[in-house]
C-alpha cells in the first residue's frame, strides 16, 4: 500500500509500498500552509517531480532567487523528472546531473512505476537565476504507483483534454483556488470529465486571493467522486 502526504498548497509527497519516496512541486520555506521544512527530507528523497517552474512549485527544489544552492536536489541527490526545458535548466545552470527529461504526451516506465505528462494550461516561466531561456510548457503529472493511477493536475484551467483522461485516473489532485487556476465550479466540471474515484482539492487558501471553501467544492462535485479534503501533513493510503 502506498501513501500520499499533503504538505499544503500543491505539494504532495508519495511513498510506494517499496519505500520509494517522491515529491511533487516542493514549496515549504515560504508556504504559509506548510507543516514542515525541506529538512524533513534529510533522511532521503528519491525523485522530485515538477509540473512547471513557478516559484510556488519549485522554491525548495532550488532557490528561485538564485543563491546558488540546489536545496532539495542538492541535499538529497534526488532525480528530477520534469519537462525538457526545466531539466535543461537543472543541468546547464545548476549543474544537477540526476535528471530525466520528458514532455507533454510522453510517458516513461521508471523503477517505481509509470509517469506521463499531460496538458495543463498555465504560464510557463521558470523561476531562478539565469532561467529565462528555459521557459517551458506547464504539465500535469499522471503516474501509476502500486497499481493506483494518480493525477496531479498542476496549475491549470479547465480544458477539453481532461475528457481524454476519463477512465485512466483513480485519484485526482485538482486546483480549486481560482484567479491563477480553475475555481471550484470548473474544478468540479474537471472531476466530472476525468471521472476519478477520489478527488483531493489543492492550490487554495495559501493566500487571500485564492481563498476557497473546500466544502463548497465537495458540494459541487456531488456524487461524481469522493472528495477528500486534506490539511498539511494529512495522509491518504492508496
Amino acid at each position: 500500500m502506498g501513501t500520499l502526504t499533503f504538505h499544503g498548497h500543491a505539494t504532495a509527497e508519495l511513498q510506494s509500498a517499496g519505500s520509494v519516496r517522491l515529491l511533487i512541486d516542493p514549496f515549504f520555506t515560504d508556504n504559509p500552509l506548510s507543516d514542515v521544512g525541506p529538512d524533513y527530507f534529510a533522511e532521503g528523497l528519491d525523485y522530485v517531480l515538477l509540473t512547471h517552474g513557478h516559484f510556488d512549485h519549485v522554491a525548495d527544489a532550488w532557490p528561485a532567487g538564485g543563491s546558488g544552492s540546489l536545496r532539495l536536489l542538492e541535499t538529497t541527490g534526488a532525480t528530477l523528472i520534469a519537462t525538457a526545458e526545466i531539466v535543461g535548466y537543472a543541468n546547464d545552470v545548476l549543474g544537477h546531473a540526476a535528471t530525466h527529461a520528458m514532455h507533454i504526451g510522453g510517458g516513461f516506465d521508471f523503477p517505481f512505476g509509470r509517469v506521463r505528462l499531460v496538458t495543463a494550461v498555465h504560464g510557463g516561466m521558470v523561476a531562478g537565476e539565469g532561467a529565462g531561456p528555459y521557459t517551458t510548457n506547464p504539465a500535469g503529472i499522471l503516474l501509476e504507483l502500486d497499481g493506483t493511477r494518480i493525477l496531479h493536475a498542476g496549475d491549470t484551467a479547465l480544458t477539453r483534454d481532461m475528457e481524454l483522461l476519463n477512465g485512466k485516473v483513480d485519484v485526482a489532485l485538482l486546483p480549486i483556488g481560482d484567479n491563477f487556476t480553475m475555481g471550484p465550479e470548473d474544478a468540479a466540471r474537471a472531476a466530472e470529465m476525468i471521472g476519478p474515484d477520489i478527488v483531493i482539492p489543492i492550490h487554495y487558501n495559501s493566500w487571500d486571493v485564492i481563498r476557497q471553501d473546500p466544502l463548497e467544492f465537495a458540494r459541487l462535485v456531488g456524487d461524481t467522486a469522493e472528495v477528500v479534503i486534506m490539511s498539511a501533513r494529512d495522509t491518504f493510503d492508496f
